[in-house]
């Protein structure tokens, strides 16, 4: 009989769980807090459980946890990039990135992914399967626990797109953002999509916390269409609906990310047309340096950069250009990719 994995249950599912086993309910608190709170690698770890529930637990369940293949460090920023191991033989990747007192932890949602922007080295490896919650929530657990540090920030930004493992994605943070779970705030949890619009408008109407990023990257649908494939399906008109739709209902700022492509997308009229496009849309603008995956685009130079930046400051937003930390080991923005 194959062992139930408890990380990545919903409390009413551990509960369930639990109560089959014969058990009060009270017992799934415990088993939640020791292992999202106190970190247990082991049922037997869990000393205020008796040895007969533990034996039980160990017959018919498992906590969970991801195998560390390796780990990157960057010297020049501190960014450690980790390489996990899951159960089927596929692998993932995921970055910690401490800066002042924020500790930022980059999660992956999919192994590979299928939408094939054409500037991101995930897309390269296509699409192999979506993530388990369970997969998810133990690359924040797995951080913690290497790097001895409480995560303040989380974006779902890594490998995959969030909003094609929108179920799964939820579940786990949910439980990521739970105060008796790993409890980071929700202000300090970020989903970023290509623009999956039917999961935006439902994201919209179920009224979830956490933040939305839009990766944005061109200001016009053939432009769009041709670094990201998924705008010929979500054209960016219709995207720009279904964000309005979200900020007008969540009363909530949305982020648009644009990555900046020497000669592609960073003319001073593409930084026109930004300006005019997001005016109406209450937002910040991260602005991102391409981080080089192949031949086919460079990184302007930070003169053209800064001009992009100036020419759209007078949008009542805040825009900021972010810096790439952890592209000498291949973890920065659009990087992250795993060779077969």
């Amino acid at each position: 009989m194959k062992k139930r994995i408890l990380k990545g249950l919903s409390r009413k599912e551990l509960i369930q769980f639990v109560t089959n086993l014969g058990e009060k309910p009270f017992r799934a608190s415990q088993i939640w807090s020791w292992i999202y709170q106190k970190g247990a690698n082991h049922f037997d770890e869990m000393s205020n459980i008796s040895l007969p529930l533990r034996t039980r637990l160990n017959q018919s369940a498992a906590i969970g946890n991801l195998q560390l293949l390796s780990k990157q460090n960057s010297p020049a920023s501190k960014t450690t990039k980790f390489l996990w191991g899951l159960e089927d033989g596929q692998r993932i990747e995921s970055v910690y990135i401490p800066e002042g007192k924020r500790r930022t932890v980059c999660i992956s949602s999919q192994v590979g992914c299928a939408l094939k922007c054409g500037f991101c080295a995930t897309g390269r490896m296509g699409f192999r399967r979506d993530l388990t919650a369970f997969e998810i929530i133990d690359q924040v657990l797995g951080i913690r626990r290497e790097t001895g540090e409480q995560p303040t920030n989380i974006v779902v930004m890594g490998m995959g797109e969030p909003f094609l493992n929108y179920d799964n994605m939820i579940e786990a943070l949910t439980i990521i953002n739970d105060p008796e779970g790993i409890a980071v705030g929700h202000r300090k949890i970020t989903i970023s999509t290509s623009g999956i619009i039917p999961q935006i408008q439902r994201y919209t109407r179920e009224g979830h916390p956490f933040k939305l990023a839009i990766s944005l990257n061109a200001t016009t649908d053939d432009q769009r269409s041709k670094l990201m494939p998924i705008n010929k399906k979500y054209p960016l008109p219709d995207l720009l609906r279904a964000v309005k739709e979200y900020t007008s209902k969540s009363k909530k700022r949305v982020t648009f990310e644009y990555v900046l492509l020497k000669g592609v997308n960073d003319t001073d009229e593409d930084a026109r047309r930004l300006l005019k496009l997001l005016s109406p849309i209450p937002c910040k603008v991260n602005l991102i340096a391409y981080n080089p995956t192949s031949n086919k685009y460079q990184t302007p130079d930070e003169k053209r950069i800064e001009a992009f930046a100036e020419l759209i400051r007078p949008l009542c937003a805040p825009v900021t250009l972010r810096l790439s930390k952890g592209d000498d080991i291949h973890a920065a923005c659009g990087q992250l990719a795993i060779k077969q």
